[in-house]
């Protein structure tokens, strides 16, 4: 059987996946003060790994990508439950956010948050999650 000729889908997914990527970044980031974050982060995220996997196959991805998705996953839910835990160690309520501003060599005075902690075990958390259903749908073994 002769193979398909895929020249023009994946080279236009080459280019497709990194502005996804770069979206997705952006939602993540600014998440702290407008909407967005974590989550839709995450999700858009993943929405470019699946273009990937649309476009090449799966067994392709993984070799160049070798995460277990799973524990991606567990990763995540870890530094989420992480931060929340964090506030009680500081005799305050579950999941209190604190910030403050610091010097940063490159950026200057700059805002860091408990909530950016957050928001990168939620998306860790939603990336994890999600590419583990959908390789375990579209897995033909």
């Amino acid at each position: 059987m002769k193979e398909p000729n895929d020249v023009i889908i994946r080279s236009v997914t080459k280019v497709a996946v990194i502005i996804i990527f770069t979206f997705a970044i952006n939602l993540f980031i600014s998440g702290h003060h407008h909407p967005g974050g974590g989550f839709i982060g995450g999700l858009a995220f993943s929405a470019g790994l699946v273009l990937l996997f649309l476009s090449y196959d799966i067994e392709t991805v993984r070799k160049n990508l070798p995460l277990d998705f799973k524990v991606v996953a567990a990763i995540g839910v870890l530094i989420a439950v992480g931060t929340g835990v964090g506030s009680l160690l500081f005799d305050a309520p579950f999941l209190t956010q604190t910030f403050g501003y610091f010097e940063i060599p490159v950026f200057g005075k700059t805002e860091l948050a408990t909530a950016v902690l957050f928001d990168v075990g939620v998306a860790l958390a939603v990336i994890g999650t999600s590419l583990t259903i959908i390789m375990s749908i579209g897995d033909d073994r």
